[in-house]
């Protein structure tokens, strides 16, 4: 059984009332406060006890300065279920600034996701962060090699999607031109339609008893040396990086009073490549991911919740969203994210 079905119409009504008015007023719901500001056909007497019986099965706790009750992680949970289905629509002022964020279509892939993650941040008031695209799993289409002078080279990869990434090969010793060709033919015969991962991780096996000209075999010995500098998914900018909007878009929610709080805030942003490993986690599964305070193995992360989405870049894939307190906006949020996931996806095409 999952969360939502175990709890009746009413107990529903109630906790989605309760999850409303906290996120609104960053304040503990009382049982007249609610009935006043939703309506919910019961006397305040009835909302008391339903939401004593929530609090008994977990989704609410009361402060003892308080007469209210606060949505705990697993009602917030429940909530988010019962909203993965059917995301409302972005207004039409939203979409014309995210789309104005992203009109500089001839921007660096590192910029765009900058302005992404900050526009993101802005509308939803949470701090905005994307992840480059998975250089990795990137398809090797073509590989040119190219003299720079005697004791360097130039390596052009080309991937599928059209993105070409550049590394300099150091040699020991002018390379003559048979043997640059000889390699540049092998190279491509083995390593076309790979991914960089799968050549860097069995290139020497790949290029075992590969060539005849001379010379050729101890440039392509550099390559079986090299490979894990030379294939490796760091190539070029902005791939696998976290890039973060504005952390002061949360300075003023009344969580981040909290001393404490704020410095873990703080040290996420300073040390964003500490987010990759969660955040790529998170863009392995489509649609959109939704990780609440508890439910976050990372330690740094129990206080906060990171919304999420995949945006694609040919065959790439990279993650865009916002991390925020467990007290956020879910619904505008949710949408906010799909729909600019989507705006990436568009452009980067």
């Amino acid at each position: 059984m999952s969360r939502v079905e175990e709890l009746s119409k009413r107990e529903r009504r109630v906790l989605d009332a309760v999850i409303q008015c906290y996120v609104l007023t960053a304040e503990p719901a009382g049982s007249r406060a609610l009935s006043r500001r939703f309506g919910l056909g019961v006397s305040p007497a009835t909302i008391r006890n339903t939401m004593s019986d929530l609090e008994e099965k977990g989704y609410l706790f009361h402060p003892h300065t308080s007469a209210g009750r606060v949505p705990t992680n697993k009602a917030y949970r429940a909530y988010v279920d019962s909203l993965i289905g059917a995301p409302t629509a972005v207004a039409t002022a939203e979409r014309e600034r995210l789309a104005e964020v992203l009109s500089a279509v001839d921007s660096p892939i590192e910029t765009i996701l900058r302005r992404a993650a900050q526009g993101l941040g802005v509308l939803t008031q949470e701090l905005g962060v994307a992840l480059g695209p998975r250089i990795s799993q990137a398809i090797l289409r073509s590989l040119d090699l190219v003299r720079v002078n005697s004791d360097r080279l130039l390596m052009v990869l080309t991937l599928e999607g059209g993105a070409v990434r550049t590394v300099f090969v150091e040699v020991s010793g002018s390379i003559a031109a048979s043997a640059l060709a000889e390699v540049t033919k092998v190279l491509n015969e083995r390593l076309s339609g790979l991914t960089l991962e799968a050549i860097r991780t069995s290139l020497g096996v790949r290029l075992r008893d590969s060539v005849s000209v001379p010379d050729a075999q101890e440039l392509l010995n550099i390559f079986v040396q090299e490979a894990d500098t030379l294939f490796d998914a760091q190539i070029g900018i902005g791939e696998e990086r976290v890039v973060l909007g504005q952390a002061s878009v949360l300075a003023d929610q009344p969580e981040f009073a909290e001393v404490d709080r704020m410095r873990r805030l703080i040290e996420l942003t300073e040390r964003p490549e500490a987010l990759v490993d969660a955040l790529r986690k998170r863009g392995e599964t489509s649609g959109i991911s939704i990780t609440i305070g508890g439910e976050h193995q990372d330690e740094r992360l129990r206080d906060f919740t990171v919304v999420t989405a995949e945006y694609h870049t040919g065959s790439l894939s990279g993650v865009i969203g916002v991390i925020g307190p467990t007290r956020m906006p879910y619904e505008k949020v949710i949408s906010l994210v799909n729909h600019t996931s989507r705006l990436l996806s568009d452009l980067l095409d």
